[in-house]
């Protein structure tokens, strides 16, 4: 079963690695990354035809690769992502977030209050709106955290993701919208002692229901 991942950051494909050779190490990973995409939305603040189009290339792309399903890492590009699982359909084309928000709400209930902890600023515009309305988010940015690992700084980016995660204690859990937080699950759980979850572990999960049957 071959599983394309398509990347706008570099930092999400170790995270999304360990979450598949963790739950699901038979799947054959493809990447492809294309981190020109992170640094555009950055500059030019919003989505555009343009970027929908090349986010239509890569998938398509991936689709002649072979691959059964695709998985997108990125949290900022929903539209761009919806609009390849339209042009893909039926093939699984998931969200990197749309399965951690559907354990999000399963955990805390309906109306439950779920911080949502992220390090790339545009992504606190583009996911919100991906949750229920009756969910009450609390959105926080750790400013520092992404400039760290981008100097290699692992540890930095740990000490800023869970001083970020320091605002989040009016919540009864935590979703961390950035593949590359997941490292940082365990010392955000410690520190808050709320639940924490992570985009990789519950992207991976629901591609192996959808495509093997698996739990």
């Amino acid at each position: 079963m071959r599983i394309a991942l398509i990347h706008a950051l570099k930092h999400s494909i170790a995270p999304i690695e360990a979450a598949f050779a963790r739950l699901w190490p038979e799947a054959q990973l493809a990447n492809l990354l294309d981190d020109s995409l992170s640094a555009d939305l950055a500059r030019d603040g919003a989505l555009t035809p343009a970027m929908e189009a090349r986010f239509l290339t890569l998938a398509r792309y991936a689709a002649d690769t072979g691959a059964h399903g695709i998985l997108f890492t990125c949290s900022a590009f929903g539209p761009c992502i919806e609009a390849c699982a339209r042009a893909l359909a039926p093939m699984p084309v998931l969200k990197p977030n749309e399965a951690m928000i559907e354990e999000a709400v399963a955990a805390v209930g309906p109306a439950g209050r779920v911080g949502l902890l992220a390090t790339f600023a545009p992504t606190l515009a583009s996911m919100p709106p991906e949750f229920p309305s009756s969910i009450t988010l609390v959105p926080h940015l750790a400013a520092d955290a992404l400039a760290a690992l981008d100097r290699g700084d692992t540890t930095g980016h740990d000490r800023a993701a869970v001083a970020g995660a320091g605002a989040l204690t009016d919540c009864d859990a935590i979703a961390l919208a950035q593949f590359s937080l997941a490292r940082s699950a365990a010392a955000i759980a410690s520190a808050t002692g709320k639940p924490v979850l992570t985009t990789p572990d519950s992207a991976v999960r629901k591609l192996r229901r959808l495509l093997d049957g698996g739990a």
